[in-house]
């Protein structure tokens, strides 16, 4: 596991899991969510999965986890923002909506 701000001087890594939306509407997340955690938290990147970990204390029962990550997520990029695959794995992609692909890495780059 890396740090984000580390992966960003490579480049090329960071450009496959942060990326701007065909549609034009916003940026694409890919993350490996870890669920049960002691705190949500963005933890690092998963080089061989090539996604962002992220850690959140909600349990992966009745949508618990997904809500809890959507909230999170809202919080830290102060946007909206949706799961738009994975509902069911933890394995996901994030739409943070409106936003743009530098913001995103800044944002990640600080937490």
């Amino acid at each position: 596991m890396d740090s984000i701000a580390l992966l960003y001087e490579g480049g090329n890594l960071i450009d496959e899991i942060i990326r701007e939306s065909k549609d034009k509407k916003g940026v694409l997340i890919d993350v490996d969510i870890s669920p049960n955690a002691k705190k949500n938290e963005i933890e690092g990147i998963n080089k061989w999965r090539k996604r962002i970990i992220i850690k959140i204390k909600a349990q992966p029962t009745e949508g618990k986890a997904n809500k809890e990550i959507i909230k999170f997520l809202k919080k830290t990029f102060k946007r909206d923002v949706e799961i738009v695959s994975g509902l069911t794995s933890s394995q996901k992609t994030i739409l943070v909506i409106g936003a743009d692909k530098k913001e995103i890495i800044n944002i990640l780059k600080l937490n």
